[in-house]
C-alpha cells in the first residue's frame, strides 16, 4: 500500500510541475530574431505625453496589449531609413492586441510633422519635446525600441534601425500576440 501512495504522490508532483510549466511559458520561451535581444528588466515606467495634435497619451492604459514602444528623432539616419519598414509592420498588424507608440526625442511639433511628411509615412508620434521621458526610459542611441508586455513588463529590446516589416520580426510579433492570448 504505501508503494501505491508514494506512486500517487509522485505522479501527483510531476503533474504540479507539468502545470506551472505551462502555466509559465509563454513570451519568454519565444525565441526573438537577430537584432531584438531579450530585456527583461520589470515594469515599464509610465509617462504621459502628447502626440502631434494635442491628444494626450499615458502608457499605463496600453495594459492588456503588447506595445512596440519606439524612440527616434528626424536628425537620426537609421531611424529616417527604418521607418517605411515601421509603417509596414504598422499597417500588416493593425491588431488591437497591438500598439505601436512613436516617441520622438527633443524636436517641435513642425519637425516632426514635415520630417514625417517628408517620407511619406502615416504613423503618429508622442512629442518629448523636453527629452525627460528619454532621459528615463534612456535608450542606447536612436532608434531603440523596447517591446512592452501586455503586463507592463519591458521584455525586449531593438538597438538601431530594423527591416520591421520583414517576415521574422512579423512572425516574432504575431507569436507574442498569441502568447498573451
Amino acid at each position: 500500500m504505501k508503494s501505491f501512495l508514494d506512486l500517487i504522490q509522485k505522479n501527483l508532483l510531476v503533474g504540479i510541475i507539468l502545470l506551472t510549466i505551462s502555466i509559465n511559458t509563454g513570451a519568454a520561451d519565444i525565441e526573438p530574431p537577430f537584432g531584438i535581444r531579450n530585456y527583461d528588466i520589470g515594469a515599464a515606467h509610465d509617462f504621459t505625453l502628447h502626440d502631434i495634435d494635442g491628444e494626450k497619451f499615458q502608457l499605463i492604459k496600453t495594459r492588456g496589449h503588447w506595445v512596440f514602444l519606439h524612440f527616434w528623432a528626424s536628425w537620426c539616419g537609421p531611424c529616417k531609413e527604418e521607418m517605411p519598414a515601421v509603417q509596414k509592420m504598422a499597417d500588416i498588424l493593425h491588431d488591437d492586441e497591438f500598439q505601436i507608440v512613436m516617441i520622438n526625442t527633443a524636436e517641435d511639433e513642425d519637425t516632426i510633422f514635415e520630417f514625417l511628411g517628408t517620407i511619406n509615412v502615416e504613423l503618429n508620434s508622442l512629442m518629448d519635446t523636453d527629452g525627460q521621458v528619454t532621459e528615463v526610459w534612456k535608450p542606447r542611441g536612436l532608434p531603440t525600441t523596447f517591446l512592452i508586455n501586455p503586463q507592463g513588463e519591458i521584455k525586449y529590446q531593438a538597438i538601431g534601425g530594423r527591416e520591421w516589416d520583414k517576415p521574422e520580426y512579423i512572425d516574432f510579433i504575431k507569436r507574442l500576440i498569441k502568447s498573451a492570448n
